[in-house]
């Protein structure tokens, strides 16, 4: 088998691993089931098929998300994928959820008083609801009066938003600027119930949960 081929092979298996998997897989895992393959060559077959998808063009892609690599559909297409699930029960976060999943996201770590100081309500149920759900963890006490319990978000929440790493996340004095494009998206696409978040738009469409706090 020529190199070429044997590479050609790589990129079908890398593939099929993505495509078959249901959570984003590391390179070493990928390197494992390839009997340890060599990390720079998963990392330009990946590279290859982004290309390739993007010139056919495909309406889905490779994406870097917590560490890891997974299929995801185009952000253009986020809205017409809403419309095949609309009818749906929703799985929606309230905004009282994301606003204090947004300040524990760059503040973190950070413990409760921390987040009230900024919300200015009490935050306990919101803090249970985020940590049932696994979109933050108990991160170690502080050291203040009574060594507060400090949180911070787990990968999880990088999963849930599409996002690789925490510097990912837009820059504070950018977040002004997002909103208002959120406040825009909002007029355009009433019909389609979009999040006022304060995160960047996911590769793939979220449906969040409604919940009693």
């Amino acid at each position: 088998m020529t190199e070429e081929t044997q590479f050609l092979e790589y990129k079908s298996i890398i593939e099929a691993l993505l495509f078959a998997y249901d959570a984003p897989l590391t390179l070493k895992e990928i390197s494992r089931v390839l009997d340890d393959l060599d990390e720079h060559v998963i990392k330009n077959c990946i590279c290859e098929l982004n290309a390739e998808y993007k010139e056919a063009p495909h309406s889905f892609q490779i994406n870097d998300v917590a560490d890891g690599y997974q299929f995801s559909t185009r952000v253009e297409y986020a809205k017409w994928i809403k419309r095949l699930y609309r009818g749906h029960i929703p799985s929606r976060l309230t905004q009282a959820s994301l606003e204090c999943l947004s300040i524990i996201a760059y503040k973190q770590p950070v413990s409760r008083s921390g987040v009230e100081a900024v919300r200015g309500v009490n935050v306990d149920g919101v803090l249970r609801t985020l940590l049932d759900r696994n979109l933050i963890r108990i991160a170690g006490r502080g050291d203040g009066v009574g060594r507060p319990i400090l949180y911070a978000t787990t990968t999880d929440f990088l999963k849930y938003f599409g996002l690789n790493n925490l510097t990912d996340l837009p820059r504070i004095d950018e977040l002004n600027d997002l909103l208002k494009d959120r406040n825009i998206d909002i007029e355009e696409e009433e019909t389609e119930d979009m999040d006022h978040s304060l995160f960047p738009k996911p590769q793939t469409p979220i449906f969040e949960r409604d919940e009693t706090e």
